[in-house]
């Protein structure tokens, strides 16, 4: 089953958007590539740390992109 996420447009190189959905906790992750992804088991406080990060994709790469299950998901 795909959850749909609502993403928020971010600033950064790697990252173009980020959507977060509380009562599954599922983040979702879409690349400058076009690439969807969604990681799930995370935390509303990794979310929350995550968008008030002054670096958005830096942030991804060290708290979330290998600490998570992750799939692809269609866009």
């Amino acid at each position: 089953m795909v959850i749909h996420v609502e993403r928020l447009s971010v600033k950064s190189r790697i990252l173009r958007s980020v959507g977060y959905d509380d009562s599954t906790k599922i983040l979702e992750i879409e690349f400058h590539t076009g690439l969807v992804y969604q990681y799930s088991g995370v935390p509303p406080k990794v979310y929350a740390d995550l968008m008030h990060s002054n670096e958005v994709g830096k942030y991804f790469s060290e708290k979330v992109r290998t600490r998570f299950r992750t799939k692809q998901v269609v866009a």
